[in-house]
């Protein structure tokens, strides 16, 4: 049977010390200030040489399990399926195997599978937090769990979190709009007293004010909870009972996609008729036949800080880490 490769092998074969290897493969290089050109080393031989962790060794040395119980909001969401794998493979290269579940905007689900993380005995989770879930993230934090809040947060919580600044990616969109002569705009957007799309409708609200187009505003709160065919009535209701709307925001990538096929059927020429932006990327964006102008999330550095910062609280960090992160605006034929 073949030799397992050490960390002890790399020091060997890099003529170094067996911590400064450890340092690398563990993801602490920053915090020991190793060289950009010696990490790339370590881990250029460790790749070669085939190198894996032992999962059972640093259990037995920390008490840890290696593993991260991270809970989404809705794996059929192809941002959170994308975020998903980046989280994976991030987390891969430090050691660590990610357990994933959806808790389809469920609080009673939540719960379940934050029980299950537990019983597996995770190091640490990282939360896409659904509407009803504080109480259960304030639970986690009592045990002083290792949390890291994705996508969403609670203002009065004292905890880590990643998202987009979705204030100023929708106050662009909207700003956007108007320069191109749209004054009638609505905007659909999740019902959900959330942070992410409370702070989308206040930079479309407050644009659209700080233009004088005041008496045009028009949020349209779609139910989470209402079918798709529900979903494309009330925006092509919404629509046709006032022909004035000359443009649409969609405030995220699921509502873009029923919306666009809600155009479509009302057979409204994009852009001569109306305008379009939408949130998040997606093929879809580009088959249909006016590309869509939209909102673009980071999600490679969503998910890299995410997991940078989890594994920094579980390997000691008592400092909160709050990042939002900025967008890309990308104009195309629909608006």
């Amino acid at each position: 049977m073949r030799k397992r490769v050490s960390m002890k092998d790399i020091a060997k074969e890099l003529q170094v010390s067996t911590a400064l290897v450890s340092y690398v493969l563990t993801g602490r290089e920053n915090e020991k200030r190793v060289s950009i050109e010696m990490a790339e080393k370590i881990r250029k031989v460790a790749k070669d040489l085939n190198y894996k962790p032992s999962q059972l060794a640093r259990s037995l040395r920390g008490g840890a399990t290696m593993t991260i119980g991270l809970l989404l909001a809705d794996i059929a969401n192809p941002f959170f399926a994308s975020l998903a794998r980046i989280i994976e493979d991030e987390a891969a290269k430090r050691g660590y195997v990610v357990l994933i579940g959806s808790s389809d905007e469920s609080a009673e689900k939540s719960a379940s599978l934050l029980d299950t993380f537990i019983d597996r005995q995770v190091d640490g989770f990282i939360i896409v937090p659904t509407e009803g879930s504080k109480e259960q993230i304030e639970s986690l934090m009592e045990k002083n769990n290792a949390i890291v809040l994705l996508d969403r947060y609670f203002p009065d919580l004292n905890t880590s979190h990643v998202c987009l600044n979705n204030y100023n990616a929708i106050a662009e969109a909207t700003t956007h709009l108007i320069q191109k002569g749209h004054n009638k705009i609505v905007m659909f957007v999740y019902q959900s007293s959330q942070i992410p799309m409370q702070e989308r409708v206040r930079g479309y609200v407050e644009t659209m004010k700080g233009l004088n187009l005041e008496r045009n505003i028009k949020v349209v709160e779609v139910p989470y909870s209402f079918t798709k065919l529900e979903k494309e009535r009330l925006i092509k209701m919404t629509l046709q009972n006032d022909i004035n709307i000359d443009a649409v925001i969609f405030a995220n990538n699921s509502l873009t996609i029923i919306g666009l096929y809600a155009i479509y059927q009302l057979g409204l020429k994009v852009p001569e008729e109306i305008a379009i932006i939408g949130f998040d990327g997606s093929e879809v964006f580009d088959f249909f036949y006016a590309p869509l102008t939209y909102v673009e999330q980071p999600l490679v550095e969503i998910g890299i800080k995410s997991v940078e910062t989890l594994i920094g609280i579980i390997e000691g960090a008592t400092e909160i880490k709050q990042f939002e992160l900025a967008h890309t605006f990308h104009i195309r034929n629909s608006s």
